[in-house]
């Protein structure tokens, strides 16, 4: 039996490492657990982490063991109940019943599941992994400048804590292998020319003494110049630079009328939750605008936005008319990249529909990077979605899906949103 033994120091966040190592190995087995689990949460708790399960057999890590050949010696512990030549039966066909809690499957084939929790933060990149907003362009320097410090050579002058010591080390070189070269040259000179004399017959003492006088003092000027000096020193230099930061806004609207039931209202807050987080997870500078609407339109705070009991008629010309007013005001496209998001069930007074696409047409989708649209909806498509498939053929920031149950929240979010390559 062979022993490995790790002597190397343990790190204070080696544990940290290898959980990193984990979570990428098994990347996207995790990643569809979390799929399923997006499903089975309640609203309020999309953001908290989460236990996952997965097979066993897929975490089997590599090990060593001993080849077959060669002389081996094993010894095996005895037992109690058995001995030689004695005869066991068969088990049954159906498979035994052990003594734990589960049931034996009907073929005798199993898999062992191991169960972990990551955190909240580890949910919340895996759940939004892969995602952004398309089509995302650096259009304004942003009113607050935001400065960052970059490496910008070196320089002179500087704080101790900012010296570079290998550039002034390599300075100090440099200086002293131009001053003291010539010197080190005719030091050598010298030096070979005493041991010359000294192999003379008859001894030149007096030319000898006049020699070593030379190479003392020229062995003094070769240490009297310095090991360092203040010309050597160099600092490592610094510069702020502004950087360009892109602002986006996202504009959410969402149809409360009364053909809208509770389930639909569920899964409607379910994708904008889920949106919500993505927003404010990855990006930094990100307005976003809550829009109901029935047969008004109202822009309203987060809190309305998600939990208000409001209902009415169907009218959803007039959420895009308020969101094109709003837009106007205070987010023009020439400084802002704007979004928009709508969710409907589709049902809609027919003489409306066309409105809308003409809104979409002329006014919104022009300015607006990215539009999507969800129809949550179980039932023949309506008017609305006739009008929207003409957008979504002719203009490509113009995107729309159908969602027929919870199960297909998570999977038409991730599509809508899929990071895209350039």
């Amino acid at each position: 039996m062979a022993n490995f033994i790790d002597r190397r120091l343990n790190g204070k966040n080696k544990s940290t490492v290898n959980r990193q190592r984990f979570l990428k190995r098994h990347k996207q087995q995790i990643k569809d657990s979390i799929s399923d689990a997006v499903n089975q949460r309640s609203i309020t708790d999309v953001s908290s982490g989460e236990d996952i399960t997965i097979p066993s057999k897929d975490i089997i890590e590599p090990t060593f063991r001993h080849g077959k050949g060669g002389d081996q010696q094993t010894i095996h512990p005895g037992n109690d109940k058995f001995v030689p030549g004695d005869r066991i039966e068969r088990p049954s066909k159906g498979g035994g019943q052990g003594a734990g809690e589960g049931q034996a499957s009907a073929d005798g084939e199993g898999a062992d599941e191991f169960s972990f929790q990551i955190s909240q933060s580890e949910y919340l990149d895996l759940l939004f992994d892969d995602l952004a907003l398309p089509n995302m362009q650096k259009n304004q320097q942003n009113k607050v400048v935001e400065w960052k410090t970059f490496r910008s050579g070196f320089k002179s002058s500087g704080v101790p804590a900012n010296i570079s010591v290998v550039r002034s080390l390599q300075n100090s070189l440099a200086r002293r292998t131009a001053l003291t070269a010539a010197k080190k040259r005719t030091l050598r000179q010298l030096e070979e020319k005493l041991l010359l004399l000294k192999n003379q017959e008859p001894a030149q003492l007096l030319e000898e003494d006049n020699l070593k006088q030379q190479i003392v003092e020229l062995k003094k000027a070769i240490s009297r110049v310095p090991f360092i000096d203040s010309f050597d020193l160099k600092f490592k230099n610094y510069e702020r630079r502004a950087l360009p930061s892109s602002q986006a806004v996202m504009f959410c609207l969402m149809d409360v009328s009364g053909s809208m039931d509770q389930a639909t209202k569920e899964i409607a807050k379910r994708f904008y939750i889920l949106l919500y987080l993505f927003l404010t997870r990855t990006y930094k500078n990100v307005d976003v605008v809550f829009i109901r609407h029935h047969t008004q339109a109202k822009e309203v705070d987060e809190q309305e936005f998600f939990y208000s009991q409001e209902t009415g008629g169907t009218i959803v010309s007039s959420a895009l008319k308020l969101m094109s007013e709003i837009v106007e005001k205070r987010y023009p496209s020439s400084e802002w990249n704007i979004y928009a998001s709508q969710a409907s069930d589709g049902d809609n007074w027919a003489d409306d529909s066309p409105n809308c696409r003409e809104l979409l047409e002329k006014k919104i989708l022009p300015i607006t990077r990215y539009y999507s649209y969800i129809e949550i909806t179980r039932r023949a498509h309506q008017t609305l979605w006739r009008e929207y498939d003409y957008l979504c053929d002719n203009y490509d920031n113009f995107a729309m899906e159908n969602i027929r149950s919870v199960e297909d929240i998570f999977p038409v979010f991730r599509k809508l949103f899929k990071k895209q390559v350039e």
